[in-house]
């Protein structure tokens, strides 16, 4: 289902990337997809040039934007002879503000970030529109900030993946109702925001009741854990199941539960199936993950600001044949959206078959190894 669609639009991504490469030489605010091409953002250049701009957000909230995103978009751009700067925030707003600024003093011809929150991303997107540089909100909106694209996955279907994954963990363990625990995103991420709408629904709708909700400012893991502790200790440990928003600060909660003894008897989520969260996975102390095909959306990302670079904006409009709301705009974005994937035990094989990670990555441990065995990873 959803890899058949990931699969067009990686598809129409690098389609895009080759011809701009050619050209070269010569309610809520969830998203939803549409089936009509966007009318064209009314600021971007017809033609800008020179280089592209990446900011990633830090190095903490996940291992993904320098083990994936990274390498990912690196070589896309490569391979169509695009220069690229790819500089890191590190989760310092000051910091991101100063990159975006030496990156537009240079010259870059299109800009795609990944914002920290969204009051300094559209600072930063204002000074880029004033001097005419489109800019792509890659993975995390921009609330208000009227990006020209925005490249990322469906984020409440992400969440109604986790949520989905929580239900049938607790339902397979036969566990039909009981308290569940919320271990939310930060409160400054509209991704947070998405992925709570979708898992939140999931598991009321499903018929539990949620015993405590607590958001974790800046995804910090280390945060995680000692906010999970606080939940944990004034709920006396009554959960039946832990709704976490990415790997990491599933993580975080589980490390709580093995001191308390409970790792693997309440089930915890995830997302982004970072190797570890892939191995929690494996050994049951975590009951699922979501895969997002990190690869496809920096391709798609890429193909996007390549084109931009070349001056070819039909290109670009013909990527982005999605649509997300802005809910502090009132307008919608023009978009490329994909689908995730839930991960259990059973389908671990699966993003290792992508090529999202690898057999050594993962089964490094004797018990690991026996896992990775009984699951078919050979």
């Amino acid at each position: 289902m959803s890899r058949k669609l990931i699969g067009a639009v990686a598809g129409l991504a690098v389609a895009s990337l080759l011809v701009a490469a050619c050209g070269g030489s010569s309610s809520s605010s969830s998203s939803s997809a549409s089936s009509a091409a966007p009318a064209a953002s009314a600021s971007a250049p017809a033609a800008a040039g020179g280089k592209v701009g990446v900011i990633l957000p830090d190095a903490a909230s996940s291992a993904r934007w320098e083990t994936a995103d990274r390498q990912f978009l690196s070589e896309a751009f490569a391979a169509a002879g695009i220069e690229a700067d790819i500089q890191n925030a590190n989760g310092d707003k000051a910091k991101f503000a100063t990159i975006a600024d030496q990156m537009l003093a240079e010259g870059v011809g299109a800009l795609l970030i990944v914002g920290l929150d969204s009051p300094s991303a559209a600072a930063v997107i204002a000074k880029a529109s004033a001097q005419g540089v489109p800019v792509i909100d890659y993975d995390r909106l921009t609330l208000g900030g009227n990006a020209n694209y925005y490249v990322s996955f469906d984020n409440v279907a992400v969440g109604t993946a986790i949520g989905d994954g929580l239900v049938k963990c607790l339902q397979d363990a036969g566990i039909k109702d009981g308290p569940v625990a919320l271990l939310n995103g930060s409160p400054t991420d509209n991704n947070a925001t998405l992925f709570k709408q979708g898992y939140e629904a999931a598991v009321t709708g499903a018929g539990y009741t949620v015993a405590a909700d607590q958001s974790v400012p800046d995804w910090d893991n280390t945060k995680a854990g000692t906010i999970f502790e606080q939940m944990y200790t004034k709920a006396n440990g009554d959960f039946v199941g832990v709704a976490a928003a990415n790997d990491g600060l599933g993580g975080a909660a589980i490390a709580v539960l093995d001191r308390n003894g409970q790792a693997g008897k309440i089930p915890v989520t995830g997302q982004d199936a970072t190797d570890e969260g892939l191995q929690r996975v494996l050994l049951g102390t975590q009951c699922m993950t979501v895969y997002k095909a990190i690869k496809k959306e920096a391709e798609a990302a890429s193909a996007l600001a390549i084109a931009l670079i070349n001056g070819d904006q039909a290109a670009a409009d013909a990527l982005a044949t999605g649509k997300t709301a802005d809910s502090e705009t009132g307008k919608d974005v023009p978009s490329v959206l994909l689908v995730p994937q839930g991960i259990t035990k059973d389908t671990v094989k699966d993003v290792i078959a992508d090529g999202f990670t690898t057999v050594d990555r993962i089964c490094t441990t004797a018990e690991l190894k026996k896992a990775c065995a009984d699951a078919g990873i050979q």
